[in-house]
C-alpha cells in the first residue's frame, strides 16, 4: 500500500505582542476618529442646537454604563479590588466627564475639523502624564517625535483657525488634558501593579469605570433628557457615542496600550484628527484639501519614525527614608 503524501501544513507567522498592541492602538483610534463627527451630529451648532452638550456627554456614559452592567454580568466578571476602585474613579474623571463634557461644548462653537486638530494634541498629553505616572523613560528621540507631531498639529491649528485664539480652544485643550489623565489611569489598571496578583482585563477597566460612574450619570441623563423634538440623524450620533466611542472603542485602546506599551502606541492618536476630518466630508459636508493632506503625511511620519525609538522601563523605585 503506498505512502500517503506528507502535507505541508503552513501556519501564520505570530504578531508580536507590539505589533498586536499598534494594530488595536489603531483600530481604537479609528473608532474615537468618528467621536468628533458624531457628537457634532448629536449636538448640532449653537445656530441649530440638537441634543444638549450635558446630555450628549453624561447620557452616552449613562447608556454605556446600563450596557457595561449586562455585559460584566454575563461574562461574570470579578469585582474590583479595594485598591482599584480609586483608580477607577480617577479614570472617569477622564473619559467620562471631563473630555466628553468639554469637546461637547467646544464643538458647538467651531466646526469638527478644526476641533479635530486640536484634539491631535492628545497622544502628547497621554504620554506626558504617562511618564510622569508610570515613570517611564522615553528616549530623546522619541521625544522629539512626539514635539515634532505636536508643532505639526498646533501649525496646523492655527493655519485652519486663522491664527486666533478662541473659547472653544482653551475647551478642547482642557478636554486633551482630562483625555490623557483618563487614558493613562485606566490603562494602569490593565497592567500588572508588581504585588503578584493578576491586572484587570482591559475591557473591563472600562466596563467598570462606566459602571462606576452611574450613581452620577444616570440622574444627570434623565434630568437633562431633551424637552423638545430633535432631528434622527442626532439621535445615531448619540447612539454612536453611546456605544462606540465610550464603551467599545476602549477594548481595543486599554488591550492596544497594555500590549504595545503606553507612550509609543498612544503616538498612533496623531493620526486621530485627520482620520476624522476625513470622515467629517461624507458626514457633515466639510471639505478636505490638499494641505490638510500634506499635513496628514507629515503627522504619518513622525508616528512611523516614534515606532524606532528607544523607551525604557519604570525608574527604580526610591528607598524609603529611615
Amino acid at each position: 500500500m503506498p505512502t500517503p503524501p506528507a502535507i505541508a501544513i503552513v501556519t501564520a507567522p505570530r504578531l508580536s505582542p507590539q505589533t498586536q498592541g499598534w494594530l488595536l492602538g489603531g483600530l481604537g483610534v479609528l473608532i474615537f476618529a468618528l467621536t468628533i463627527p458624531m457628537t457634532r451630529l448629536a449636538s448640532g451648532s449653537l445656530a441649530a442646537p440638537q441634543l444638549s452638550a450635558v446630555f450628549v456627554a453624561i447620557g452616552r456614559a449613562a447608556l454605556a454604563g446600563l450596557l457595561a452592567a449586562g455585559w460584566l454580568l454575563a461574562v461574570r466578571a470579578p469585582w474590583p479590588r479595594a485598591g482599584q476602585w480609586l483608580q477607577l474613579g480617577l479614570t472617569s474623571l477622564g473619559v467620562v466627564f471631563g473630555f466628553p463634557l468639554l469637546l461637547g461644548l467646544a464643538v458647538q462653537r467651531v466646526d469638527a475639523a478644526h476641533a479635530a486638530v486640536v484634539s491631535g494634541l492628545l497622544p502628547i498629553s497621554t504620554a506626558v502624564i504617562g511618564a510622569l505616572v508610570t515613570r517611564q523613560r522615553p528616549s530623546r528621540g522619541f521625544w522629539a517625535c512626539a514635539v515634532l507631531g505636536m508643532a505639526l498639529v498646533l501649525g496646523f491649528a492655527l493655519w485652519r483657525g486663522g491664527a486666533r485664539v478662541q473659547l472653544a480652544d482653551g475647551l478642547l485643550l482642557a478636554a486633551v488634558l482630562w483625555g490623557g489623565f483618563g487614558y493613562v489611569f485606566g490603562a494602569r489598571l490593565s497592567v500588572a501593579q508588581g504585588d503578584g496578583r493578576p491586572p484587570m482585563r482591559p475591557e473591563q477597566v472600562i466596563s467598570w469605570v462606566l459602571v462606576v460612574s452611574l450613581p452620577v450619570t444616570l440622574p444627570v441623563a434623565l434630568a437633562s433628557w431633551p424637552a423638545a423634538p430633535v432631528r434622527a440623524i442626532a439621535w445615531g450620533g448619540f447612539l454612536y457615542v453611546s456605544v462606540f466611542s465610550v464603551w467599545l472603542g476602549f477594548f481595543a485602546w486599554y488591550r492596544g496600550l497594555q500590549l504595545g506599551g503606553m507612550l509609543r502606541v498612544s503616538q498612533v492618536q496623531l493620526l486621530q484628527p485627520f482620520l476624522s476630518m476625513a470622515l467629517a466630508v461624507p458626514l457633515l459636508g466639510e471639505s478636505l484639501d490638499a494641505l490638510t493632506l500634506g499635513f496628514a503625511l507629515a503627522v504619518m511620519s513622525t508616528v512611523f519614525l516614534s515606532r524606532r525609538m528607544a523607551v525604557s522601563g519604570a525608574a527604580p523605585s526610591p528607598r524609603p527614608s529611615r
